[in-house]
């Protein structure tokens, strides 16, 4: 039975998961130790930081926020991803915790 999606159920994170909830033994514990490797690089950690000052200032632009969201978007994302990932290894018998 397929339940009925609403747009309040669609953004972009809960898109992802509903496409990602497939059996956690599918996932190769390889391929869950790279997707624990993924980070966000120190540039965008730093711009991160830098568009967060500016939003507890309340002096961000519209185009700051559009970026900021994308890396909210893309931080919530990685972590759907990555929770997965733990999943599927803490799943396995006999699988290294990361």
């Amino acid at each position: 039975m397929c339940a009925t999606l609403y747009e309040a159920d669609n953004t972009g994170v809960e898109i992802l998961d509903r496409v990602i909830q497939t059996d956690d033994s599918k996932l190769t514990p390889d391929a869950a130790r790279s997707l624990l490797s993924l980070k966000f690089q120190k540039t965008d950690e730093r711009r991160m930081d830098r568009l967060a000052a500016k939003a507890r200032k309340g002096t961000l632009t519209d185009r700051e926020q559009f970026e900021a969201d994308q890396y909210n978007l893309v931080s919530h994302m990685l972590a759907l991803l990555q929770a997965k990932a733990r999943q599927a290894l803490t799943r396995r018998p006999g699988s290294a915790s990361a």
